[in-house]
């Protein structure tokens, strides 16, 4: 049992505004990166006006001989990805305006430096109409392909329920690779007439391989933890159609074959709860005052779909599981983080001395405090589920 008192100084993960790091937040809930993130985004907006100004401004304060045309040139392009249509071409007219108004000043007719300039600007523009024609198909295409995405993380690993026989359950899910919603991580709950069953596990291998396998085992998961009687078979169940699959693929390229994970089992009104683990980080259990403990197996276990290797007795090992304690299941994305100096995220220290009455809070505050430690520089995905006892 690992307890320590409230530190003097800020704990690690108490969420702090301006203190200097990336994962801050300030009163508004925004991160340092989210704040900068919004003023480039603010820059950008603005310019294309600051460089039909900047052109004029510089045409004001140079000899005649002197031109401004990139910047007028400039202008409609730096729009056409920012802007719609219509103020992509309303940034081009207005930078025509521009390039003919700084040669009018000089009463000049249109002379050969006037009509190529201006021409200048208007093909630009109607090149810059093309481009923005362009990256807004591709960002309607790229938004479908991020709701299909979105819809298969929702098919693949549903949000489980709020409360399951009085149990409060979060999960979250937090992909390494920026836009992408799934990987090679999963999660599973399942109320059965056993208990609450729950797995975490973390496929081996990236891609549609891992994510083909992550079905395999959700959907052998949810059909064993209602059919077997004891977390043992359930495993097995999964052993099995890891095997199975593995075999029906033509190549170990599209199918890895195997899976750490560990699975749960909270018997109802018992005050216990059963584990079986198959290689995978152990669970932690966060008493009420704040106290953090591991629960390792006390047996080596192989990997799912790894039993042709060898055999033995893989047995479920039952702990007390108190009032007002959280039963945390993470993948190895949040101990294997590591910050600048490649020091591993340690969860149990870090949580130490801690207390969450609300399992989402919880994650909330894990994820960002992982954030923090990698600088946002966090390399595998990690998948997180928090059970409170009621």
């Amino acid at each position: 049992m690992r307890a320590r008192p409230d530190p003097v100084g800020p704990h690690p993960l108490a969420l702090r505004p301006g203190s200097g790091n990336p994962g801050d937040v300030d009163e508004e809930g925004q991160t340092r990166e989210e704040r900068r993130l919004s003023a480039v985004r603010t820059l950008l907006r603005v310019l294309p006006a600051l460089l039909i100004a900047g052109g004029i401004l510089y045409d004001i304060c140079t000899p005649r001989h002197f031109t401004a045309v990139p910047f007028f040139t400039a202008a409609p392009l730096v729009a056409a990805p920012l802007y719609s249509l219509a103020g992509t071409v309303v940034t081009g007219v207005l930078s025509l305006v521009a390039t003919y108004a700084v040669h009018a000043r000089f009463g000049l007719g249109p002379d050969a430096d006037t009509v190529t300039e201006v021409a200048t600007v208007a093909t630009v523009t109607v090149l810059a109409a093309v481009l923005n024609r362009v990256v807004w198909r591709g960002s309607e295409r790229l938004a479908s392909a991020r709701e299909i995405a979105e819809a298969a993380q929702r098919a693949v690993l549903p949000e489980p329920a709020e409360r399951i026989g009085g149990f409060r359950i979060a999960a979250r899910y937090e992909a390494a690779q920026a836009d992408a919603f799934i990987g090679g991580d999963l999660y599973a709950v399942q109320d059965s007439p056993h208990g609450i069953r729950l797995v975490v596990g973390d496929v081996r291998g990236k891609g549609m391989g891992a994510v083909a396998a992550v079905a395999v085992v959700i959907g052998a998961f949810r059909e064993a933890a209602e059919q077997e009687v004891t977390l043992e078979a359930v495993a097995e169940r999964l052993e099995r159609a890891l095997t199975r699959e593995s075999a029906r693929r033509e190549s170990l390229e599209t199918l890895e074959g195997f899976a750490t994970a560990v699975l749960a089992e909270i018997p109802h009104g018992d005050g216990v709860v059963r584990l079986l683990n198959r290689g995978h980080p152990p669970p932690l259990l966060i008493a009420a005052d704040g106290a953090v403990r591991a629960l390792p197996a006390r047996e080596a276990a192989l990997p799912l779909g790894m039993g042709d290797l060898g055999a033995w007795p893989v047995r479920a090992q039952q702990t007390a599981y108190p009032g007002g304690s959280t039963l945390l299941l993470y993948t190895d994305g949040l101990s294997e983080a590591r910050d600048a100096d490649g020091r591993f995220y340690d969860p149990e220290e870090r949580l130490a001395g801690r207390a969450y009455p609300d399992p989402a809070a919880l994650l909330a505050a894990l994820a960002d405090d992982v954030r923090r430690h990698t600088r946002g520089g966090t390399t595998d995905d990690m998948a997180l589920l928090a059970v409170r006892h009621p």
